[in-house]
């Protein structure tokens, strides 16, 4: 008998846990000939913003031992362009597509927010609050609950959408960042994001990335992001997406064990781009090959 892999994450009913990151991704069709999109529970878009990004100069992405970094910038076509040449490929599939966003001022954050909420083929939003505020000396929205705690009202209150929020790692203490956000609104919260991190060259002396720092994802931070998922699970009502170093269906399991309702898959997407689909496919054998047969039976099953 088939186990059950359907959850609920913030009212959106998904097949089953398995989602892809923002930024892994493109914009779900760039992935299409590799997943079977249908066979995962939903997937994020890349980050957009209200007008189009270039990014960082390169070189902007390296591999390291244990995972990789980035200082990609955030490109993306803008929300123009979105609704325009990557919406109408949406209504073409029948699994959510969440839409991940950011802005420099709590303005900006609003106004995408209120274009997103027009889109019913964009079933959810994701807010990346690991972004600079410019109108505040440059302090990141993710690193101050305060700061964090008005974007998610502003968003709040722009939209009807579920609203997931991506909490950063690099924080003092992320079960603050979590309540304040909570309170403010958040539907939902997704973490962790990258951990800041940089790479040098030791015969040209030089950083790596020409942005000098970036973000670090892959199996390395997994066990940092198990911990804060863990912790937040704690303090917390709303549902969480685990984040970070998931590369098998054990990993993905293990993050549901530690609370996450669903998880997403970022970096391995680079080595396979048919990841997503593989580890929700191990993921239900697992759950058959051990007489699960619910998968939500699972959540926060930790025994400690």
């Amino acid at each position: 008998m088939k186990p059950d892999m359907s959850v609920n994450l913030a009212g959106i009913p998904l097949r089953n846990p398995v989602m892809t990151a923002s930024g892994t991704f493109g914009y779900g069709q760039e992935f299409a000939e590799y997943v079977n999109l249908e066979s995962i529970g939903a997937f994020v878009t890349k980050g957009l913003s209200l007008k189009p990004r270039s990014g960082n100069p390169t070189p902007r992405i390296v591999e390291t031992p244990g995972g990789m970094l980035n200082a990609i910038g955030l490109q993306n076509v803008g929300i123009e362009a979105f609704i325009a040449k990557k919406v109408p490929f949406l209504r073409t599939v029948n699994t959510p597509a969440i839409a991940n966003f950011f802005g420099n001022t709590v303005d900006e954050y609003a106004e995408l927010a209120r274009r997103l909420d027009d889109i019913p083929e964009v079933a959810a939003l994701e807010v990346n609050i690991s972004c600079p505020n410019v109108k505040q000396g440059g302090i990141v929205f993710g690193t101050d609950p305060d700061c964090a705690a008005t974007v998610v009202k502003a968003c709040r209150a722009a939209t009807t959408k579920a609203l997931i929020v991506k909490l950063s790692p690099n924080v003092t203490d992320v079960v603050v960042m979590a309540r304040a956000c909570e309170d403010a609104g958040a539907d939902c919260l997704s973490l962790i994001n990258t951990l800041t991190g940089m790479a040098i060259d030791l015969n040209r002396r030089r950083p790596v990335l020409a942005n000098i720092t970036g973000g670090f994802s892959g199996p390395a931070i997994k066990p940092i992001a198990l911990r804060m998922v863990w912790q937040v699970a704690q303090a917390v009502k709303v549902p969480i997406i685990g984040i970070g170093g998931i590369m098998t269906a054990s990993d993905a399991l293990e993050f549901i064990l530690a609370g996450a309702t669903a998880i997403q898959v970022g970096t391995a997407s680079f080595i396979n781009p048919g990841a997503a689909q593989e580890i929700a496919e191990e993921m239900e054998a697992w759950l058959v090959a051990n007489g699960v047969a619910d998968i939500k039976s699972l959540i926060g099953a930790l025994e400690v």
